[in-house]
């Protein structure tokens, strides 16, 4: 969910960057369009970056600073698009983690090898209880999702007995961005890379890691 939900608000602040560019009267710089709008320079920044949602009001003031009025339309109708997946997330997890992990228990029972492509965190079948208990507390802030955090951590960590059973394969490939994202305190994640560490050498696990040094022809996104 929060991947697509990311790559959603990143994809509308392209759109939005993509405005600023090509502004009839010239093309604007971020702080030419700040001091247009009375915002920050960092409001159009994060705007751009996907570091922030707009707000429909937001939307229709950068249509009107960059001369395109008639954009407005557009970008109202990417807004409402990942506003309303938002939101079905909420109703799925009205009850709670707990049965929504379930689900996906079931699923990963039934099959004997996985692919996994993540580029901001570490994907959950590898995760420590710790790690794990800090993204769920996310997802929770997020959504606004039913306190079962702990029966959410214990529900990852019995997936993981998969890794252990003969036949099984899992193929991992990160961004280095998942290894160093602090989405925990230092001290949890330094636990976690320690952990993928002794993983290295198991059979049923395959991991692969894109440096940021990396020439890459498409964007890191979109975990599946």
């Amino acid at each position: 969910m929060s991947t697509d939900y990311q790559q959603a608000r990143v994809a509308l602040g392209a759109r939005l960057r993509e405005l600023r560019f090509t502004c009839p009267g010239g093309r604007l710089t971020g702080q030419q369009l700040a001091q247009r709008l009375g915002w920050q320079g960092s409001k159009v920044s994060k705007l751009e970056n996907g570091k922030q949602t707009a707000t429909p009001e937001d939307l229709r003031a950068w249509a009107d600073a960059t001369e395109q009025p008639g954009a407005y339309a557009e970008l109202a109708a990417r807004l409402a698009g990942f506003e309303f997946h938002i939101r079905s997330w909420r109703r799925a997890l009205a009850n709670g983690f707990k049965p929504l992990h379930e689900e996906l228990s079931a699923e990963i029972d039934r099959t004997s090898q996985m692919w996994i492509w993540e580029e901001s965190v570490i994907p959950g079948l590898l995760q420590t209880p710790a790690y794990a208990r800090h993204v769920v507390q996310r997802y929770a802030e997020l959504l606004g999702a039913a306190g079962d955090i702990e029966a959410a951590v214990r529900s990852r960590a019995q997936r993981q007995e998969w890794l252990y059973r003969p036949g099984h394969k899992l193929h991992v490939l990160t961004w280095e961005a998942a290894l160093r994202s602090l989405i925990c305190p230092p001290s949890v994640l330094v636990a976690q890379l320690d952990r993928l560490t002794g993983m290295i050498g198991m059979d049923t696990v395959e991991l692969g890691v894109i440096p940021f040094t990396a020439c890459v022809k498409i964007v890191p996104a979109n975990g599946f």
